[in-house]
């Protein structure tokens, strides 16, 4: 039986791009029983997906524990998402960020995932080509601000916001988001390269 302990609004209701037909997208972590966890012969379930009016997808949580190890930007987003409903565990773990916090895996992870939608992009896939021009660009967005700051938020920064909605209404160029992107790229990967582990284990030390 699984437990829900976290629950979060993500997408373009949680960025600050959506609009009035948007969908509504949830990311969230749950729990499985020891006894189905230790069970001869079963498989445990490790992520649930449902898609619709509202997308919502949730990752069992040592599932969800690896992925954050690698900096997975779609796992991470989950520890400083909006919170729809939390358990205490999942409050929990939403304080373990800054421990998941590696600066070149966080450059492996989120250049990685933003060259997934670059492709997306340039192949028009499902003719949604602007949506996944915003991601691309977004993702490489947060990774400046994380490497930073050692957190992030889903809400797009007010000085990033324009440039956003106009890559949204297909005001740029494709080649323009391209050269934008590769100049955000070095940036993240210069900031990377001098950053300390001491940043973000200085967020903990002030939490304990």
């Amino acid at each position: 039986m699984e437990k829900l302990i976290l629950k979060t609004l993500v997408g373009s209701r949680a960025n600050g791009l959506a609009r009035n037909d948007s969908d509504y997208d949830y990311r969230g972590v749950f729990l499985v029983s020891t006894s189905e966890i230790l069970s001869l012969g079963g498989s445990k379930k490790t992520t649930f997906w449902i898609e619709g009016d509202e997308d919502n997808t949730s990752y069992e949580l040592g599932h969800f524990l690896h992925l954050a190890c690698q900096c997975n930007p779609s796992v991470l987003e989950v520890l400083v998402a909006p919170i729809v409903e939390a358990s205490e565990e999942g409050m929990e773990l939403r304080s373990l960020l800054p421990y998941f916090i590696d600066s070149q895996k966080i450059v492996a992870a989120f250049c990685g995932y933003s060259h997934n939608q670059q492709v997306k992009m340039l192949d028009n896939k499902d003719g949604r080509r602007w949506k996944y021009a915003v991601a691309y660009v977004r993702t490489l967005i947060n990774a400046e601000t994380l490497l930073r700051t050692s957190t992030f938020s889903l809400l797009i920064p007010e000085e990033h916001l324009e440039l956003l909605l106009d890559i949204k209404d297909g005001a740029w160029t494709e080649g323009r988001v391209l050269d934008w992107c590769k100049k955000q790229e070095e940036k993240v990967k210069q900031l990377a390269n001098t950053f300390k582990y001491e940043q973000s284990l200085g967020i903990v030390n002030e939490f304990f």
